[in-house]
This record gives C-alpha cells, structure tokens and sequence, in this order.
C-alpha cells in the first residue's frame, strides 16, 4: 500500500485534485468529512462538544450547530484548541480504520489522504500518526486563491486574505512536498499533472 498525503490552502485545488486520483483508482480520504463524521448527532464526539461549549449548539434535529460553533472558537484561541483537542483524537481514529480497511482489502492500494492543515497540526512528520510515501501539495499564488474564494464562493475579499493569512504559508507546504501540483491555470492543466502523478505511482505500487 502506499500512503499519499495530498494538502494545499483554501481554493488551492486540492479537491480537484483529490478527486482525479480517485477517478483514476486511489482510495480517496477527506478529512473534512471526518470532522463532520466525528461530531455527527449521536456521537461521541458531538456529546464532548456539547458538554465543552453548550447544549445551545445542537439542533433539534441532533446536529451540531456549525456556524454558531465557529462564531465562538474562531475568536477565542483557547476554545479553538479545546475543540482541536475532541475532533482530532476522533479523526484520528476514523482515519486508521479506513486506512486498515484499503489496506485489507488491496494489500497494493493507493490511498490519499486529503488534508488541508497537514503543516499546521504537524502531520507531514508522523503528528497524525502516519508516515507518508509521498507527500503532494496543490499549489497556486494567494491571489489566484483570493480571487478564486471572492468569485466562487461569494467571499468578500478581505475575509479570503484572512482565511489565508490564518493558513501555513505557500513556502511551508512547499517546503515539506514530495510533489507540486501547479494548480493556478487551467483544469486540464492540473489533470494532466495528476495523470502524470498517478503514472509513477501505480509503476512503483
């Protein structure tokens, strides 16, 4: 099996990424659906955060309140660390298990792992538990990604330079890739570097 972290900033193109390798036959992990998954209604997760911050913050209908929750921890440093403190233990987890089952289920598998802060929580040296074959970073300058969040997601600009600002800088996700996928032109341009990717993957799988 090998294991491929795959990372970039916000609107960098990782997902685009992420998403060509597994057309191609990687076995794709999100760690923002992770996080969703280790705070779902019913779970354990969720109960520690309720328990953390209020029981306000869940719906009637058992879910987690993001956006009110993000209204409190993304002012306050010390409760965005508590919060770190119950996901990511949760993710972790999950993360192994599903890692556990490509493997079984193809000792030869190629799975990527897609993780926005693999430089700030420290996971591109064993801090998320793994050590990686190959780490790949969708790279593209912060205006292209500026312009990307104002343009295609409705942001006001000076929140997209925050978002990014509040991110490791392109140097450091540059500094620890194996790959640099050029994400700033075109779609087909990115492909084309994915499929070139996967070919010297699946030649050393």
């Amino acid at each position: 099996m090998q294991l491929i972290a795959l990372t970039g900033g916000i609107a960098s193109g990782k997902s685009t990424v992420g998403r060509r390798l597994a057309e191609l036959g990687a076995v794709r992990i999100d760690a923002d659906e992770l996080a969703r998954d280790a705070v779902a209604p019913g779970s354990a997760g969720l109960a520690r955060v309720a328990a953390r911050f209020g029981d306000h913050l869940i719906g009637g209908d058992g879910s987690l309140d993001r956006a009110a929750l993000g209204e409190v921890v993304f002012r306050d440093e010390a409760a965005l660390a508590d919060l770190n403190a119950i996901v990511h233990p949760e993710v972790r987890r999950l993360v192994q298990e599903l890692v556990a089952a490509a493997a079984e289920r193809d000792p030869h598998a190629v799975v990527v792992y897609e993780i926005p802060l693999l430089v700030e929580t420290g996971a591109q040296s064993g801090g998320s538990g793994f050590e990686w074959d190959t780490i790949v970073v969708a790279d593209a300058p912060a205006e292209t990604r500026v312009a990307r969040m104002v343009a295609l997601r409705g942001m006001a600009e000076d929140e997209a330079r925050r978002r990014i600002a509040n991110q490791a800088s392109d140097a450091e996700r540059r500094a620890v890739a194996d790959v640099l996928i050029d994400t700033s032109g075109s779609e087909a341009h990115t492909i084309a570097q994915v499929d070139a990717l996967w070919e010297g993957l699946a030649a050393a799988s």
